[in-house]
């Protein structure tokens, strides 16, 4: 039997809730070639060089053999019958002019400035209402889902008013986005008899994902309506409309990006307070530590454990490593969040770090579009139950995670309370 790489350890379901030691073993090798040819970048100052590195695309399409499809023994993976309804890559997964231009035109209409400088500030009395109801609801209780209850039902109400998805259509594509995300697997379990049997679903949930997309647009098409989504069907710039496909692919992906990381992170956060009540504690005494322990938490608990789409367009030598030109690149943010190189201490969770240019958004031309609100919401989420709730407990550590290896999240967080504050 081969023994697997720290690397491919890390990816088993078995370690999703503490891949650490697998990140610590694989940064020994900042650059480190796995069996299927893909590359992964592990440290903190190689991945930062490669995101600013032109050589470096983020183009499925100029990767001869994606990285999904490399995994040993692994079925068709869930992501590629998107391209069966979206023709056209989205801002993530397109290089410049073609990035350049689609993120130019769509940024007026989410993260607001110049055009809009209080698009997302003018959002915090919405979001601190829709926080705050969801504390009022969890009155009378003893024990709180802090994922079902709390994480989930903030972010995903928040972004469906921002793009103008109909907030009853949620059901559906939670759904199809669970069952996509839990049929893609990168690891060793990729071909394992448990996720091939769940590929055909996840292919049919893209599908169906994308459809919704692609009918939603065409409505607005039809008949104007609030929201992002709209005025992007209709936006006439300097630089044209959008085409249909580019436009559909990019919903989807706001739709999906614009509370899944958000819904991880606020739901790791509480986890991670709980775990260590100290730090609970002071920023229970100390509330305006919220905007730098967001930041410390986002570093601390990666919503984005790595990037996949990435490959090389050219012959990459970086620490002591060649990449060869059309290699899949794989960027470990998670691992580079902990790296002792960059980070003093990286495994303490420190409220009042200083320097902590974390890589929870990412860098490059590629930072985080949603970045703004999801640090909005998750500072009003994380001070508010701080603030409220009284006497949280964990009931299981580790809780139970979901299966998606890039989105890493846990599935519940059961929480014992004593009541509610006002």
């Amino acid at each position: 039997m081969v023994e697997e790489t720290p690397w491919q350890q890390a990816l088993r379901y078995a370690n999703r809730a503490n891949p650490y030691p697998f990140y610590e073993e694989l940064r020994k090798t900042p650059v480190a070639r796995q069996p299927d040819g893909t590359y992964v970048v592990s440290t903190y100052r190689e991945i930062v060089a490669l995101l600013h590195d032109p050589r470096v695309s983020s183009d499925p399409r100029k990767c001869p053999v994606p990285a999904a499809a490399r995994a040993e023994g692994s079925a068709e993976p869930a992501a590629e019958p998107i391209r069966e309804v979206l023709t056209e890559p989205s801002i993530i997964t397109c290089d410049p002019l073609e990035h350049d231009r689609d993120r130019r035109m769509m940024m007026p209409h989410f993260v607001g400035p110049p055009h809009a400088p209080h698009l997302i500030s003018d959002l915090e009395p919405e979001i601190r209402r829709i926080v705050g109801d969801l504390l009022d609801g969890m009155r009378g209780k003893t024990r709180i889902d802090a994922v079902d209850d709390f994480a989930y039902p903030l972010p995903v109400t928040v972004i469906c008013k921002v793009l103008g998805v109909p907030l009853e259509d949620e059901r559906r594509f939670h759904h199809w986005i669970e069952t996509a995300l839990d049929a893609l697997d990168f690891g060793p379990e990729a071909a394992s008899e448990e996720i091939r049997s769940r590929q055909a679903g996840g292919r049919q949930a893209v599908r169906e994902f994308g459809q919704f997309a692609v009918e939603l647009l065409d409505r607005y098409a039809r008949q104007p309506g609030p929201g992002m989504l709209s005025a992007l069907v209709h936006e006439d710039g300097p630089e044209g409309r959008m085409s249909k496909g580019v436009l559909a692919s990019n919903a989807l992906l706001l739709i999906f990006a614009g509370h899944e990381t958000t819904v991880n992170l606020i739901a790791h956060s509480v986890l991670t307070l709980l775990r260590h009540p100290d730090a609970l504690e002071e920023l229970r005494r100390r509330p305006e530590l919220i905007v730098p322990a967001v930041e410390e938490l986002l570093r601390f608990e990666s919503s984005v454990q790595f990037w996949h789409t990435r490959s090389a367009v050219e012959d990459i030598d970086i620490a002591g490593t060649t990449i060869p030109k059309g290699a899949p690149i794989f960027l470990a943010y998670g691992s580079a969040n902990r790296d002792p190189e960059r980070f003093t201490d990286p495994d303490a969770l420190d409220l009042e770090r200083t320097d902590n240019q974390h890589l929870g958004f990412s860098q490059g031309i590629h930072f985080c579009f949603g970045a703004p609100l999801a640090r909005l919401e998750v500072q009003v989420a994380v001070g508010e139950f701080v603030r409220r709730v009284q006497n949280p407990r964990l009931v299981e550590d580790p809780p139970p995670y979901r299966h998606n290896q890039i989105f890493r999240g846990p599935r519940h967080v059961l929480v014992d309370i004593d009541g509610i504050r006002d």
